[in-house]
């Protein structure tokens, strides 16, 4: 049973609903972290009082040393400061929901450190899965996945081999543009990519999710996670957003696990694994949610999908190149710099440009993941 908590990425949606799930079952969390939100940052401060904050933007950190310097907490900075609230002696567990690539080190320092891993950040098992990996089962370090889609796997495995799993089936809501013709994704504007249909995410995850790369990264994630091969790895569009994800076993039964879109759910099943605990969450009305309905994703409107599995099949850094370059052209059409269907179009010339180098060092997957943006830069 977790007793103490480390959260990277407490400003972010996720962060913000794990101290939620923190608060209620009385988990001590003894650091936290963000990047330029101090408002925010001082405020969950002030109220859990942790050992230590961090803050990845030095001058941020600056300021709210400052802030807090009549609390007596630690404040520090930078990627050391990261590192250094991933591995504190007193947590029993470190929760990753850092966005992006900037989560992989922090997690390598935890799992380094023999902390458990609740796991919301996709990037970390996408650009160096097998190192991730490999690493934790070194040290003897269990990583539970945080997002609905592989809790659920997660869930629907637990009791059985996984020998005996035909493929696992990813749900995807299909992001507010599943019903726009490829003529019309070419209109729309950020304001509608960020208005998700049914879950609410940070502005990154959910564009990803408008261009279905969000779940081209579950694929991979799912992957390393669960050490199936990426052919045993579908993916169906479930609008309801109520079957979070599927197991299919070779006897032909499916196992599914179902809950209203509430990512308190996989938070709280992470922080208090093996066991479960009573809340007062909204509960699933099967007579108001009636109607479940599934259907093929659509992969020449949305590309990214596909250059997923490309990505995963071609192997070594193409995951970390494909990543990257997403990364970078997310945040270019946030800011209104490119449209919509360049943001597949980009990563798709990125990833022609790459020549694969397989069995990569952790100096390998940084090396890459700094050209990709580079050539995004060029590209543009």
């Amino acid at each position: 049973m977790v007793k103490s908590i480390s959260i990277l990425g407490s400003t972010g949606s996720i962060g913000v609903q794990t101290l939620d799930v923190a608060r209620n079952l009385n988990i001590k969390v003894e650091a936290l972290s963000g990047n330029t939100n101090i408002d925010l940052l001082e405020a969950q401060a002030r109220e859990f009082k942790p050992s230590m904050v961090a803050v990845r933007d030095v001058d941020a950190a600056n300021v709210l040393k400052e802030r807090l310097s009549d609390l007596g907490i630690e404040v520090a900075g930078g990627m050391e400061g990261l590192k250094r609230a991933a591995s504190l002696e007193c947590v029993d567990m470190v929760v990753v929901s850092i966005v992006g690539i900037a989560g992989l080190i922090p997690t390598m320092e935890a799992i380094e450190n023999k902390k458990n891993i609740a796991l919301a950040n996709k990037e970390t098992l996408v650009t160096a899965g097998s190192i991730v990996m490999k690493k934790a089962e070194e040290k003897g370090v269990k990583i539970l996945p945080i997002d609905s889609e592989h809790s659920a796997v997660f869930q629907c495995l637990m009791g059985n081999n996984i020998e005996d799993v035909s493929k696992i089936i990813l749900t995807a809501s299909g992001g507010p543009f599943r019903n726009k013709t490829k003529e019309e994704l070419e209109k729309v504007t950020v304001k509608e990519a960020l208005k998700h249909p049914n879950w609410d995410m940070g502005s990154k995850i959910t564009i990803d999710s408008a261009t279905l790369m969000n779940k081209g990264l579950e694929v991979i994630e799912a992957k390393w996670l669960f050490g199936l091969p990426v052919d045993k790895i579908e993916v169906l569009v479930h609008p309801q957003s109520i079957i979070h994800s599927m197991v299919e076993y070779n006897d032909g039964s499916v196992m599914a696990q179902l809950g209203l879109p509430d990512m308190r759910l996989p938070i709280q099943f992470a922080l208090r694994y093996p066991k479960r605990s009573v809340n007062g969450f909204p509960k699933l009305d099967f007579l108001k949610h009636n109607n479940l309905t599934f259907e093929m994703p659509d992969t020449e409107k949305f590309p990214c999908l596909r250059l997923s599995y490309e990505a995963i099949k071609a192997g070594g850094t193409m995951p970390a190149v494909m990543n990257a370059a997403n990364e970078e052209v997310v945040s270019l059409f946030i800011g209104e710099r490119i449209n919509f269907i360049q943001i597949p179009q980009i990563i798709e010339k990125v990833m022609e440009k790459h020549q694969v180098k397989h069995n990569p060092s952790l100096e390998d997957i940084i090396e890459v993941d700094l050209w990709a943006r580079e050539v995004v830069k060029k590209i543009i």
